[in-house]
Formats: structure tokens, C-alpha cells, sequence
């Protein structure tokens, strides 16, 4: 459901246990940070066995449900599918890693502290030698604190050979002990970050009270989270766009006749976008850990508002390979299904680059928050008619010019300034240059 997806809420079950399910008929609803979406049967046969109830949270390869596929496990004894299934489960584990097995033993369902762990954590836990007392350590990032897959694979990365041996014979003389070397991984984790206790603020007398609603709780969470993960710089440019709107100005009704399309700013302003991520290439990059991953494909996100007022950001695929018609049926496209809460999944993965136009508010420039796993997003800001020195062979001389501010956020990780700034006045030097006689 998306390399950032680790979760998701179950909002609906569209069967109940007992009912008969065809292929890919659709058996429940779901909800990420992404987008909500039906989750279609893999099999044809019984429904005898839910594991998540609805507003319950399942990671991304847990089991939520057990079909009868051949009619020899009855409704009334669905207890006899999951002992069946998790005794499959555990007969791979161990015919794939008799080492790890033999080392440890089968890590219970809960830890110590209460902590419920996934089937695939573990998992991930016994063929990777984690044993009960780390896995308690760790501070999860899943809601309620759960540990998730995300959370294991950052504890290896961090933990190294020397503390897994430490962690084992700390645990076997000292139960005191393990607990901090467990917790000390080499940097400090998004995890932990979110730890940090929140004020309480107390409603004054007429205070409404309201409840965030999913969305908005996932989107809180992701961009404090990306705040943490990336130090933000911001550069701004001022780009001339005058002859962007006396060209939009002369062709948007032969455009709308044409192509059927209302010509916007937004595909011309993305068109200069790709064409500077050409020009320098390690803006379209992703960080894991200390690896840096170069994006072959330049996939431009554009951020999205809905009518609830929540955000999404839908993805225009390989946006380098259409020209400003293709742009222009790909932004109203998109930004018709967000509104009509019509998106599909794929609509919204694999996001290189973002672009936020907080100019459609009013506003003249801002301060975006990165869109993680990418490196930077561009903020367009509204479109001035403001006084300008216009500079001329015969002189100088003062006019009313169409400006627009440029603001991009970056990670300092890997895109020093130089870098952020040059790509920013390379998107305006585009506009700037723009063909106020074009065809199209």
C-alpha cells in the first residue's frame, strides 16, 4: 500500500464470519495516511475468522482474517484455522533458520510490559536473534506504542554486531542490565522522538472541544515526524511571470475548446519544476539511514487541500515523459478525484518531489514541511501585480510586473545550500524565460 505505508485502521468489514466470499470480491475497508480503500479477497470460500475488528490498527503483513478455502474448517471452530495457521507459520520460521531457532526460543504474542508484537515482528525478531527483553525495550512508533516492522529494521540498523552479543549476556546475568543496551542504539530514533510528553492545555469556560479525526491524527503525526527526521532550510527566489499570464490569458479559451481542460498555472509551473530536477538530479533523492537513493523516475506529488480541510497528496507519474497538455489533464485529474475522495492507491505512492501552491490561498510565500521520504518540496506563492524596475537598451524605467515568491524547503542532510538555492532560481529562470508565443 506504499513504501512509507507501516499501518492501517480497519474502518469496515463487508463480510461477517460465515458468509461466503468469491475472488477479489471486496471483503473490508481500510484506512492508511494515504488513502482509504477496499481490500478485495485473495481467495474464494468461507469467512471464518476475523482478527482485527473494525477501528483496530493492523500492520502492514499481519493476518487480519482467515478464509475457508476448501470447506473443512466450520464457522463454529475457527480457533482450529489459527492454531493450524500459526503452527504453519512457526514450521517455516524454523525450517528456514534452524540457527536462529536453536538460540531462541518462540517469542510470546505480548512482552513483559503488555506490549502486543505482530506475527511479523516476530518474526523478524527470531531470524534476526532479537530476544524478548530487546523487543520490550524498544520504544514503538505504532499506535498505543506498538513496535512495528519500521521500528525493528531501525534497531538492527542501529544495533550492530557487539550489542546483540551484549544484549544476550547482559540478559542472561542481569535483567537490569539489558534494558539500556537495548536502548542505546547509535542515533537517536523517530521512536523516541515521539515520547516526549505533550502539554496539557486545559479548555477555558466556552472552550469548544473537538476531536481530531483520523486523517488529521495521521497527518500530525507524519509531519511531526518529518520535522524530526530532517533538518528544514528554506530558500526563496522571486520569479517575473508576466509572460506566463498574458500567454495564459491569450489561449485558455482556444485551450478549453480544444482539449476540453481549463489551463491553470500549476502544469506550467510544474513543467519548469521537472525540467530543473533534470538539471540537478540530486534533488530527487530519498535517505535511508546513511545511504542516499537516486530516483531514476521524476514523480511530482501536489499537495492537495480536501473539503473536510485535511491534506493529501496525489502523484503525477513520470511527469518529465508528458508535455504541458498531458501536465494539464494529469493536475485536474488528480485534484478532481482528491476532491471526490475518488483517489486509488497507486494514485498516491511513489512521490519523488512536491509541490504545495499556498498562492491558491492567498498567501505570498511559506515555509513547507518535507514530504518524507523526499528531500525537498516547493512552495508557489500567489501571482502580484507589483511595481518593478524593468531594465531596457534605452534605460531603466518603472512597471507593473506579475511576481510570484518561490520558497523550498530542503534536507540539510544532503542538500547543502548551494544546491537548494541554485534548483530553486533555476525552477524561476524557467519561468522567467517562458515564450509568451508558444503554440500549443
Amino acid at each position: 500500500m506504499g513504501e512509507s505505508v507501516t499501518e492501517a485502521t480497519i474502518t469496515n468489514w463487508l463480510k461477517n464470519v460465515g458468509d461466503s466470499v468469491a475472488m477479489d470480491e471486496p471483503l473490508v475497508e481500510v484506512a492508511t495516511d494515504k488513502v482509504d480503500n477496499e481490500l478485495p479477497s485473495e481467495g474464494a470460500g468461507t469467512l471464518v475468522k476475523i482478527l482485527f475488528e473494525k477501528d483496530q490498527v493492523a500492520q502492514v503483513g499481519d493476518v487480519i482474517a482467515i478464509l475457508s478455502t476448501d470447506g473443512s474448517v466450520s464457522a463454529a471452530a475457527p480457533s482450529a484455522a489459527v492454531e493450524s495457521a500459526a503452527s504453519e507459520e512457526a514450521a517455516t520460521v524454523v525450517a528456514a533458520t534452524p540457527a536462529t531457532a536453536s538460540e531462541t526460543t518462540s517469542l510470546p504474542k505480548s512482552g513483559a510490559n503488555g506490549k502486543f508484537y505482530s506475527p511479523l515482528v516476530r518474526n523478524m525478531a527470531e531470524k534476526e536473534g532479537i530476544s524478548a527483553a530487546e523487543l520490550d525495550a524498544l520504544s514503538g512508533s505504532g499506535q498505543d506504542g506498538r513496535v512495528t516492522k519500521k521500528d525493528v529494521i531501525s534497531y538492527l540498523e542501529n544495533r550492530g554486531s557487539a550489542p546483540a552479543v551484549a544484549a544476550t549476556s547482559a540478559s542472561a546475568t542481569s535483567p537490569a542490565t539489558s534494558a539500556p543496551v537495548a536502548t542505546t542504539p547509535t542515533s537517536p530514533s523517530t521512536a523516541s522522538f515521539m515520547n516526549i510528553k505533550e502539554p496539557i492545555v486545559l479548555p477555558n469556560p466556552g472552550d469548544e472541544i473537538m476531536e481530531m479525526d483520523r486523517m488529521r491524527k495521521l497527518i500530525a503525526d507524519h509531519m511531526v515526524m518529518s520535522v524530526h527526521v530532517s533538518p528544514h532550510v528554506t530558500s526563496y527566489v522571486e520569479a517575473d511571470v508576466t509572460n506566463i499570464v498574458k500567454w495564459r490569458e491569450k489561449v485558455k479559451n482556444t485551450f478549453k475548446q480544444r482539449e476540453g481542460q481549463n489551463i491553470t498555472y500549476t502544469p506550467i509551473l510544474i513543467e519548469a519544476i521537472v525540467k530543473a530536477i533534470k538539471d540537478f538530479p540530486m534533488i530527487n533523492v530519498s535517505v535511508s539511514g546513511t545511504t542516499i537513493i537516486k530516483r531514476k523516475d521524476i514523480n511530482i506529488g501536489m499537495a492537495t487541500a480536501l473539503p473536510s480541510g485535511n491534506l493529501i497528496v496525489p502523484v503525477i507519474k513520470n511527469a518529465d515523459q508528458l508535455n504541458l497538455v498531458g501536465l494539464t489533464k494529469a493536475v485536474n485529474g488528480l485534484a478532481d478525484s482528491a476532491r471526490n475522495n475518488k483517489l486509488k492507491p497507486e494514485d498516491i505512492q511513489g512521490g519523488t518531489y512536491t509541490v504545495t501552491n499556498v498562492g491558491s490561498f492567498g498567501n505570498v510565500m511559506g515555509t513547507p514541511i518535507i514530504n518524507q521520504p523526499q528531500v525537498a518540496i516547493l512552495a508557489l506563492g500567489a501571482i502580484r501585480k507589483v511595481p518593478a524596475v524593468i531594465e531596457t537598451p534605452e534605460g531603466d524605467f518603472i512597471g507593473i510586473r506579475h511576481k510570484m515568491f518561490l520558497s523550498h524547503s530542503y534536507d540539510h542532510r544532503v542538500v547543502d545550500g548551494a544546491l537548494g538555492g541554485q534548483f530553486v532560481r533555476r525552477v524561476a529562470d524557467y519561468l522567467e524565460s517562458f515564450d509568451p508565443n508558444m503554440p500549443f
